[in-house]
């Protein structure tokens, strides 16, 4: 399956609509590894964030760099998506739209507006982080189960290369 052919997956878009928050992965500037918890928001061809322009993330991205992020449930048969891409960095003067989108969505129509509201009242300057998916993978733990598991099961269980 192509990467278009995932993230139009049930399990996908189930998960690219919830309000499960995504793990961001990234490289730190010591090499380290990185994941921070974060709303997102889906396009349709890519996954944005949003973070104010001054977070520490910044010092580490750029433009270009290799990222990755799963959004998953907690409950059992959990649901995963895995995503690996590149980040595109926008810094933005106030807050950026995809964002205010995530916030209605994340906190309902009434307090996401106005918690974007606040953030504009206090000057907000936000940096987009659009990923452009280059794989992604859906586990589901009912036909799609972690390669090695699949493995070790035998060839009965479907598999997602991971």
């Amino acid at each position: 399956m192509n990467v278009q052919e995932v993230l139009s997956d049930p399990v996908s878009e189930e998960l690219l609509t919830s309000t499960e928050p995504a793990r961001f992965a990234y490289t730190w500037t010591d090499g380290s590894p990185r994941v921070v918890p974060i709303w997102f928001h889906w396009t349709g061809h890519e996954v944005v964030l949003a973070s104010p322009s001054n977070a520490p993330k910044f010092k580490a991205l750029s433009t270009g760099a290799r990222v990755a992020l799963t959004i998953d449930t907690s409950n059992w048969s959990h649901h995963v998506l895995l995503v690996r891409g590149t980040a595109s960095l926008d810094p933005t003067d106030g807050v950026v739209p995809e964002y205010a989108a995530a916030a209605e969505r994340y906190l309902g129509a009434e307090q996401g507006k106005a918690w974007v509201d606040q953030l504009h009242q206090a000057r907000a300057k936000t940096t987009r982080i659009g990923i452009t998916p280059t794989e992604a993978r859906v586990i589901d733990f009912e036909t799609r189960f972690p390669s090695a598991v699949a493995v070790l099961f035998g060839s009965g269980l479907g598999q997602a290369q991971v």
